[in-house]
């Protein structure tokens, strides 16, 4: 529980300040919103890029176990047949 109170202190600390900076920016109010929504759409797109290639790898894994499985799921099948042709 005390880990959860410092992270929640951490993030509202980070939002606090990150509000306080827009407030307080040198720029006009149009300015900062534009290069907010062209920061957030930024980190959106890195963050879908991630997640698309984390899902890519996991499927390519789940696919090599998903064959190495079955060939020796076919292995077993051929011994239990008395089938003693299969090489190792």
């Amino acid at each position: 529980m005390k880990a959860g109170k410092i992270l929640l202190g951490i993030l509202s600390g980070a939002a606090a300040g990150a509000a306080v900076g827009i407030l307080f920016a040198p720029k006009k109010g149009t300015d900062t919103r534009r290069r907010i929504a062209d920061k957030s759409n930024e980190y959106m797109y890195d963050t879908k890029s991630k997640f698309n290639d984390l899902a890519d790898n996991l499927s390519h894994r789940y696919d090599s176990v998903k064959t190495k499985v079955r060939g020796k799921s076919k292995k077993m099948q051929a011994r239990m047949d008395g089938d003693d042709k299969i090489i190792y």
